[in-house]
């Protein structure tokens, strides 16, 4: 991890030498009006590129990026997966997806005339997991859920309320269901249709500027007591629409610079339509801080900021490859930002890979709280990272996807030190990136250096046995010649460059 020294962050360092000190383990007695709150933002389908902070220069994020000066950003964190509902199980649970079963966005693509079946996979978090939010709850946290859920079994109305928020460790949920996008009338704008928790609205109302009132009205009620609010936006993603005087801002901006614009986001329209989204959310977080200072709450709060995959655009990849659903790094590397006052130091940076899995262990021991490492057991603390008194041991990070999405065939990858192996299940095509070298996995170096494609392949094979990983199997009804059958990987992009929505197709088609 490297650390940059500012005159901006030197003030925090007096707050810091007590927990240098005293080692990264952090113990509260028995007074838990102490403990600190704990405020996890949670962005849909948003990339690195997409933020201010990250080298964005044609949207606004001043909140975030103000989030960002004052406290640890990391430059290699990633999603578990590369689409929503198996990366948000993995931060609640500690769980790779692929030790879960739920490995795909509920319900997941159909593809039955592919070459492979995908496997028998399961739509919900198992009721007898302990979520973060139930370790939490069960130490005396109340517990806040708000927005995007995308964890119930969406065709099995039978099974749905047994896997709301309230039943694994929310106490309270406000917007989650089984949707993995806006489905009311409006979509984004009111009416929204049944959401728990939400009643009442008026015309131009937008959802996610409803769901940050909800948050401040919990931050308002907060007491002595410590709470956990998981803000789960259901911006950035599509439909792709924002407030008319945000659209038209950033299409006038667009129209200045439209080859830059259509470049970064397929058309200049969608750009300055998404852009307006990333404000409302970045305005959103704003809110936020700002209640939580009115509060005196913002000193005793650690406050997390990612995304649950990566971005659908060039211009969220951040001159990555792939995107979303890809087994490439824009589809997995996600914005990561953590800050807690006295404890982490403003402006600090984090070069170590870390994984959604991580936020578990962080949280639990952050608040003094016995690790559950029988639960979690796929997740590093990062509090040594945070408060800069050691590191994490270095472990390699798997991702395993036996699906088809529009922009891939199944696969498994694994990033080892620099090194990552993506193995394409359908015909065990291997391809090999130095990361270091090759960020943008430009170069595929499985011929040229054959020993390091096999010891990695070798790992990966042991990881899908240890966590029982289930596989694609061969399908009886595969019909190359069918129009309905999945494109290859590879066939609709080339290496740091995608093809991009097109804001007439149906937006179903990607969750």
């Amino acid at each position: 991890m490297t650390m940059k020294i500012t005159k901006q962050n030197l003030a925090g360092f007096a707050g810091l030498l007590s927990v240098f000190c005293a080692g990264s383990a952090l113990s509260y007695g028995a007074d838990d009006s102490r403990r600190p709150n704990i405020v996890f933002l949670l962005a849909d389908d948003m990339g690195q590129g997409d933020l201010g902070c990250y080298g964005n220069t044609l949207f606004e994020t001043p909140n975030i990026d103000r989030l960002r000066a004052e406290g640890m950003k990391f430059l290699n964190a990633y999603s578990a997966c590369s689409v929503c509902s198996p990366s948000r199980a993995a931060i609640l649970t500690g769980r790779y997806p692929g030790r879960l079963h739920l490995t795909d966005w509920i319900p997941g693509h159909k593809k039955p005339f592919a070459k492979l079946s995908v496997p028998d996979w399961q739509m919900f978090m198992d009721s007898n997991q302990t979520t973060l939010a139930g370790a939490l709850k069960q130490n005396g946290y109340s517990t806040f859920f708000i927005g995007k859920w995308h964890l119930m079994p969406e065709n099995n109305p039978a099974l749905m309320p047994d896997h709301t928020p309230e039943k694994h460790g929310f106490d309270v949920n406000i917007a989650g269901r089984e949707w993995g996008q806006p489905k009311g009338p409006g979509k984004y704008f009111f009416p929204w249709g049944d959401l728990p928790g939400l009643t009442g609205g008026n015309p131009g109302d937008f959802l996610d500027d409803r769901l940050t009132d909800e948050a401040l009205k919990i931050l308002d009620r907060s007491g002595d007591k410590p709470f956990l609010l998981y803000m789960a936006y259901y911006l950035v993603h599509g439909p792709f629409m924002c407030k008319p005087e945000y659209e038209q801002k950033y299409l006038g901006k667009a129209n200045a610079d439209p080859e830059t614009w259509n470049q970064q986001y397929g058309k200049k329209e969608i750009g300055a339509k998404y852009a307006g989204m990333v404000q409302t959310m970045d305005e959103s977080v704003g809110r936020l801080m700002k209640k939580l200072r009115e509060r005196g709450l913002d000193k005793n709060t650690i406050v997390i900021f990612t995304s649950d995959n990566g971005g659908l655009f060039r211009g969220s990849a951040a001159g990555l490859r792939g995107k979303k659903g890809t087994a490439y790094e824009g589809g997995t590397r996600v914005p990561a930002i953590i800050r807690w006052p006295g404890k982490i130091a403003p402006g600090a940076l984090c070069n170590e890979p870390v994984i959604g899995m991580d936020y578990f262990p962080t949280l639990l021991e952050s608040a003094g709280l016995k690790a559950m490492p029988q639960q979690h057991c796929d997740g590093k603390s990062l509090l040594p990272l945070l408060t800069q008194t050691g590191g994490v041991v270095p472990r390699d990070f798997f991702w395993h996807y036996p699906h088809y999405h529009d922009s891939t065939t199944p696969y498994s990858s694994v990033r080892s030190g620099d090194w990552k192996l993506v193995e394409y299940l359908e015909d065990g095509k291997l391809e090999l990136y130095d990361l270091k070298k090759d960020p943008a996995e430009s170069h595929n170096c499985a011929s040229e250096s054959p020993e390091k494609a096999t010891l990695l392949r070798s790992k990966l094979e042991s990881w899908r046995r240890d966590v029982g990983a289930q596989m694609p199997s061969p399908n009886p009804k595969y019909d190359p010649a069918h129009p309905n059958r999945p494109k290859k990987p590879g066939q609709t992009e080339n290496p740091g460059q995608q093809k991009q929505p097109d804001e007439t197709a149906p937006i179903d088609r990607s969750e």
